[in-house]
């Protein structure tokens, strides 16, 4: 019988490459484009809305590490994405459009694989895995939190304006990562102090997108909107996504009071992501705010910043170490809904379900990877109890014996450790499917 993963993102898209490897067949439910999401705009499989980066490629950062790990675990996600890759410094960053392109059109023609395009609003029979992503569908969230007994949480989530590469004033801009002037990743645009000052006051008072579900609105602290940080103080957004630390405009050969950097979204440079400025500001205080940065004067806007609904279920308390629910263990999570944020995090858990979902239908026993790993540390922190479960990102602190003295040789002990385990458990998958 086939196992049915729902969701065709980039966790759900792991979990059934990883089992049609296996040569299991998969039935891979994806709702868009019949239904899009409010941050979607394509049917695109694995397509990416919050940023086009996946973060350092450095080893010895845990995001690298990560990679790392991911790619001794065969992950497609991550070879499409170095094979679409565009400048971004350290960073992994991709053409998000060729990106999502390439992944659909490698799991189109994977034989084990049939893509049903529909929403699924009841939890089907069999092995499941549920990777659904932030954007769960409302039914099939009411579904999960009647299948887990208990409400559904959830925060909100918002991404950065996209602006049209054309339209940015380059004569007050200039390229260069930080500490790194010759590296033309990204695009900055300087501030004097006095337009700083005007562009803070008029970000505080901008009129904001209105919410009556709820009082109070809890982002994740790691991708707060540009209004909600510049409401901690005046100097937040100067240690924030305005520092200025590490970049000198070669105008005038200083480091500039405030610095807004912008990121290609595309190889062309038709398309700029503005780092770090989620918001929640309305689409026409948004114009009128952001046209106060001298080099976007004339900006055009070609997404604006939104505020969505980014769901997650309480996976310590719901989930065993292998990522099945353990109310009824036909059934596995995967992503963001699972409680991990970021992209390559997102893919790792589908990784790790995909391979727990082929041996619990093969009736073998599964053992995750160790916490001695960052895919096993991420696995530990999302199913292990705990009185306040939020959302995390990887980081060396969830990695079992990490001190900042050790980093070296914790990295060195992740990779070996990920290869045994990989090699065990391909061994155990020839023998089920000799």
């Amino acid at each position: 019988m086939a196992i049915t993963v729902i969701g065709g993102g980039l966790a759900g898209v792991e979990a059934a490459y990883q089992i049609a490897k296996r040569k299991k067949e998969v039935v891979l439910y994806e709702m868009r484009p019949q239904k899009l999401t409010p941050a979607h705009k394509t049917g695109l499989l694995a397509e990416i809305v919050c940023s086009n980066s996946f973060k350092s490629r450095d080893l010895f950062d845990a995001h690298g590490l990560l990679k790392e790990e991911m790619r001794i675990l065969d992950s497609l996600i991550l070879r499409i994405a170095e094979e679409t890759q565009i400048p971004g410094g350290k960073a992994l960053v991709v053409d998000r459009w060729r990106f999502a392109e390439r992944v659909t059109e490698e799991i189109s023609k994977n034989p084990y694989v049939t893509i049903v395009r529909e929403e699924v609003r009841k939890i089907p029979s069999g092995t499941v895995i549920i990777a659904t992503g932030p954007l769960t569908s409302d039914d099939l969230a009411e579904e999960i939190a009647s299948l887990t007994g208990r409400k559904n949480l959830y925060f909100y989530d918002a991404i950065s304006p996209i602006v049209d590469g054309k339209s940015i004033d380059m004569e007050k801009a200039f390229f260069g990562s930080r500490y790194s002037m010759e590296n033309a990743d990204y695009l900055n645009c300087p501030l004097t102090e006095e337009e700083y000052e005007i562009f803070y006051e008029e970000l505080l008072k901008a009129k904001k997108v209105e919410f009556r579900e709820f009082e109070k609105i809890p982002y994740f602290e790691g991708c707060l909107p540009i209004e909600v940080l510049a409401e901690r103080g005046k100097k937040t957004l100067l240690f924030g996504p305005l520092k200025p630390v590490g970049l000198k405009d070669p105008k005038t050969n200083k480091t500039p009071y405030a610095v807004v950097q912008l990121r290609r979204e595309d190889r062309e440079g038709s398309m700029y992501n503005m780092v770090g400025f989620q918001t929640k500001m309305t689409y026409v205080e948004q114009e009128r705010v952001f046209r106060l940065i001298p080099a976007l004067r004339n900006a055009r806007f070609l997404r604006y910043g939104s505020v969505h609904r980014n769901t997650f279920i309480n996976s310590p308390h719901l989930l065993k170490g292998t990522l099945q629910l353990k109310k009824d263990e036909r059934i596995f999570f995967a992503g963001q809904i699972t409680g991990v944020e970021g992209y390559m995090e997102s893919c790792a858990t589908g990784i790790i379900a995909g391979i727990s979902a082929f041996f619990f239908e093969e009736g073998k026993e599964f053992i995750p990877p160790p916490r001695t790993t960052s895919v096993g540390a991420l696995i530990a922190y999302i199913t292990e109890e705990k009185a306040h479960f939020q959302p995390m990102n990887v980081n060396f602190g969830l990695i079992e014996g990490y001190t900042k003295k050790k980093k070296e040789s914790l990295v060195k002990r992740a990779l070996s450790e990920i290869a045994k385990w990989k090699e065990l458990t391909d061994s155990l998958t020839k023998l089920e499917n000799r």
